[in-house]
């Protein structure tokens, strides 16, 4: 019996093999970054785009990361993560909530018209809360029991919510917030914020819950497949109405702070926060066909935005450019959810067939 005999190894193979630990060391180097982002989804991008703003900001307006610019901006960029809080969690179920302005504005309107007119503070956040869930119950209800769509759904509450506005107010704000409510807000601890700090905790509870629990994955279960979701026995309608409800209250947390820190409110201060909240879950990650989403990128996202703005407003641009901005930044992001970042990164990390 001829034992066969094995080729010889050709110069080719051996140029071949003797390459294999440079490229894969520059793979390493080179394609640290591509990893990272592939690793971590589509929630690591905004990390590393904030970082660079943050280093680019000093050459692009003198002063903008100082510490009395960055104690400026924080307050902002909590209120708005707070409320896109909220809409990361419509997002997550498919949804795209258009109530955010009239929520934001009847939470401001109710804390300066009750509080400050002389109701406890306990007493009007309570009744803010309880106008809130109603909210976010009756949306919920339009779009799994009515068959509305979430857009129109929330467009609809947004005019009605502004009408409450109009209403209380009788087309004008008179009283302030309270003096503690005010003072809470532009107040700080160690050095923080508290707006910042109650945005902080705010992403950590609603983070622990929508990742580590099995109320949280039975919530991205039905974002991303409503269908198969209910097939397996999830209760869809009350994970999707869930999912209104806690926005109202985001939206409405975002309102008195709001109105605490700037102490007097105008009628339709929360038209400033709907596009912003779509662009930090754009920015974040989430996806708008729903399903898995992180409430953490949206956060940064947030704070990117705000601190674009202080630079783009630093530089002198109008504030018509900062809405440019955000547009294009929601064009981008959709855009970027095409781009098939899992096989670019594949092809980057397969070594090149050796030549014969």
């Amino acid at each position: 019996m001829t034992v066969p005999t094995l080729p010889a190894t050709t110069p080719a193979d051996e140029a071949a093999a003797a390459a294999l630990p440079s490229l894969r060391a520059s793979e390493s180097a080179g394609g640290a970054l591509l990893g990272r982002l592939r690793r971590g989804g589509p929630f690591g991008a905004i990390w590393i785009a904030t970082v660079v703003l943050f280093a680019l900001s000093p050459l692009l307006a003198s002063g903008s990361v100082s510490r009395s610019a960055l104690l400026s901006m924080l307050p902002f960029a909590a209120i708005l993560a707070i409320a896109a809080l909220g809409q990361t969690l419509v997002v997550q179920q498919g949804g795209l909530d258009l109530s955010v302005p009239g929520t934001i504005a009847l939470a401001g309107a109710l804390t300066t018209k009750l509080a400050g007119g002389g109701t406890s503070l306990l007493l009007t956040l309570l009744v803010i809360a309880a106008v809130a869930i109603a909210t976010g119950l009756l949306i919920g209800f339009a779009i799994t029991r009515l068959g509305i769509t979430p857009l129109v759904a929330t467009l609809g509450s947004n005019a009605l919510l502004l009408g409450v506005v109009l209403q209380v107010t009788g087309g004008s704000i008179t009283n302030t917030a309270p003096q503690s409510l005010t003072d809470f807000a532009q107040g700080k601890s160690l050095g923080i914020p508290h707006t910042a700090l109650i945005a902080l905790a705010l992403v950590a509870v609603v983070a622990v819950l929508t990742r580590k629990t099995v109320w949280g994955r039975r919530f991205e279960a039905v974002g991303a497949n409503p269908r198969a979701a209910r097939a397996a026995g999830i209760n869809v309608t009350g994970y999707q109405v869930g999912a209104y409800v806690g926005a109202a209250l985001c939206y409405a947390a975002a309102g008195v702070l709001l109105a605490g820190f700037i102490s007097a409110p105008s009628l339709f201060s929360g038209d400033d926060y709907l596009l912003p909240t779509i662009a930090a879950v754009v920015l974040g990650g989430t996806s708008l066909a729903g399903g898995r989403g992180s409430v953490v990128a949206t956060a940064v996202g947030a704070l990117f935005l705000t601190q674009l703005e202080q630079v783009v407003l630093a530089m002198g641009a109008e504030n018509a450019v900062q809405l440019l901005i955000q547009g294009a930044i929601v064009a981008f992001g959709m855009g970027l959810r095409n781009v098939p970042w899992r096989r670019i990164a594949g092809r980057r990390r397969q070594p090149p067939a050796p030549s014969h």
